[in-house]
């Protein structure tokens, strides 16, 4: 039902449509939004946007997944079996419903100049890691470890051959990365939860002797908080 607020919301913010809603992985939801004012944005691998989900004004923020100049957004979500409305909204979104959104912002993209790629992170990096690494050519360098509850919460990421793929409960993603001993001189890019990120950048940068400007963090998440954004 349309609100006073509408046509302010759509000044501020983008519109679309779900076009495409389907299960990508065991707890995750790719949805694909289609609309005139998706076209032609400027987008770099790794951002992300914020959609207002549910009524009011609430919103959460969602890596992109893909992005087609045409006018068209892919959103990846994970199921979080919570009860707040962006876990509310990630499993009960269908085709047909529009959605506003907001344009693509971060500064945690990928870094194409780098001489190596490592990538370290869990369920909600792995998004923002399959637009970076789908922005990689082929002959890349590329490592890194991926942490998801089980075998089936992998995204199909491209490169995947390269990267080390850990199941919760087993090596913890310091011990991972202790084990991968990247070396210096390339770009690590490192997300998830807060108190993870910042244990893998301390390896990297204390234990590896990586510059800390070459890691660069991202903390989407923290236990008993409902983000970081």
């Amino acid at each position: 039902m349309p609100t006073l607020l509408d046509p302010v919301l759509d000044l501020l913010m983008l519109r679309g449509t779900v076009t495409e809603a389907e299960p990508i992985t065991a707890r995750m939801r790719r949805l694909r939004i289609e609309g005139d004012t998706l076209a032609g944005l400027a987008v770099r691998p790794g951002q992300q946007v914020r959609v207002l989900v549910g009524s009011g004004l609430t919103r959460r923020t969602y890596s992109v997944w893909r992005y087609d100049p045409s006018g068209a957004v892919e959103l990846c979500v994970l199921d979080h079996a919570g009860a707040g409305p962006g876990a509310q909204w990630g499993r009960s979104v269908e085709v047909g419903e529009r959605v506003r959104l907001g344009k693509p912002e971060g500064s945690f993209t990928l870094r194409p100049e780098a001489a190596h790629h490592v990538f370290v992170g869990e369920e909600t990096a792995s998004v923002a890691f399959g637009a970076m690494l789908t922005a990689l050519p082929t002959g890349a360098r590329v490592s890194g470890c991926v942490e998801t509850e089980t075998a089936a919460d992998r995204l199909p990421l491209p490169h995947s051959d390269r990267l080390d793929w850990l199941t919760r409960g087993g090596t913890s993603l310091p011990d991972a990365v202790r084990r991968l001993a990247p070396e210096p001189g390339g770009i690590a890019y490192v997300a998830g939860e807060a108190r993870t990120v910042q244990q893998v950048r301390q390896v990297l940068v204390r234990e590896a002797g990586w510059d800390r400007r070459a890691v660069l963090t991202k903390p989407f998440w923290a236990p008993g908080k409902r983000g970081l954004e």
